[in-house]
């Protein structure tokens, strides 16, 4: 394949970019539901089923919003419904204690594993733990000052659109290049959980490529993988789907996060719809050059005596293909046989009058 956009983007040593099959990001988010022993056995599936890195959230409930029950911290509605903001995310914060040895159990298992931090402590403390890459999840697309310190980290940065408009993603990845990270990866997302697919306008990612000249790719909270396969013909060099240990374990994030064996799939499939994209040229590779034999070519049908003419009685256009090409067909008509051609015998231009 052809490069159109920009350059590619490493993460340990695994490049991203259109010519490489999609870089599957399992997302653990909330789903080890409190027990750090269940997010560790997360990180052991998703590196087992073949995802390329996982993602955690960075964040406190205290950092990311105040424990208030005004009106508008509560939630009405949707998956968390009855929860103040403060109460959903005491709920599905990833404690700062855990990271540590999160981090060291992706190591020991050789997978990559990164965050979404929320504020300037995240940032700092994944900077402690070596972190090697960056996610600025779609409700902080814009907040241009936490993007500006994940920036000057130097560390590879992918941000997610959902909810924004063209203007606040044009602020986002300017604020990034101007800032250290000449070539963020910019995730099409729809932010709602669970998303239907008829929402979810995957064309968009084509625009993310031409409109800000970034590499683009799929934040997907659509039910299954379907969508996220189809990503892959429009150029998703990047795909972050939530996983699951079970969803019947329930959880913050459960009912839109794909179990092991979808995991799986999405990374089986995803990598052969790349590998089917090919290069776009018209040409015929070896496989299908050894069933060139089985097409049609020109045939004697009847035995056909030398000196008789050639009609659509005698001649038809038949399989296999070794005879003259169909074309020829009108032309071949009313010509004169110069020797006998029994039925079954392929035309060819040194046996007839041209």
């Amino acid at each position: 394949m052809t490069a159109t956009l920009t350059k590619p983007v490493t993460i340990n040593g695994r490049e991203i970019s259109p010519n490489h099959p999609p870089y599957i990001v399992a997302e653990v988010s909330a789903n080890h539901n409190g027990d750090m022993q269940r997010a560790l056995d997360t990180i052991t599936m998703a590196a087992e089923c073949g995802a390329d890195a996982v993602k955690i959230q960075t964040y406190t409930a205290d950092t990311i919003t105040i424990d208030c029950d005004n009106p508008e911290f509560k939630i009405n509605g949707g998956l968390w419904d009855g929860h103040t903001l403060h109460s959903l995310y005491q709920w599905a914060h990833t404690p700062y204690e855990w990271h540590p040895a999160m981090f060291e159990h992706a190591k020991k298992l050789g997978v990559t594993l990164f965050s979404s931090p929320f504020d300037f402590t995240a940032v700092d403390l994944l900077e402690e733990l070596d972190a090697p890459a960056y996610k600025i999840a779609s409700f902080e697309a814009i907040d241009l000052p936490l993007i500006r310190r994940v920036a000057q980290t130097g560390k590879p940065m992918i941000m997610s659109t959902g909810m924004t408009t063209p203007d606040e993603i044009n602020d986002a990845v300017n604020m990034a290049r101007d800032h250290g990270c000449e070539n963020p990866i910019v995730l099409h997302c729809v932010s709602s959980y669970p998303a239907p697919a008829n929402i979810y306008n995957l064309r968009a990612i084509q625009t993310l490529q031409q409109q800000y000249n970034v590499l683009s790719g799929l934040s997907d909270h659509t039910l299954g993988v379907t969508t996220a396969i189809a990503s892959v013909a429009l150029g998703a060099c990047l795909i972050e789907k939530h996983v699951t240990l079970s969803r019947a374990d329930k959880g913050p994030d459960s009912e839109f996060s794909l179990e092991p064996d979808e995991l799986r799939e999405l990374c089986t499939a995803t990598k052969t719809a790349w590998q089917a994209l090919g290069n776009g040229e018209l040409i015929r590779g070896d496989d299908e050059k050894k069933n060139r034999s089985l097409r049609r070519s020109l045939y004697a049908v009847t035995d056909i005596a030398k000196g008789e003419t050639l009609t659509p009685e005698n001649v038809r256009s038949i399989r296999p293909g070794y005879g003259l090409a169909p074309k020829h067909y009108d032309e071949v008509l009313g010509q004169t046989a110069l020797q006998d051609l029994p039925k079954g015998t392929a035309l060819n231009w040194d046996a007839i009058t041209r």
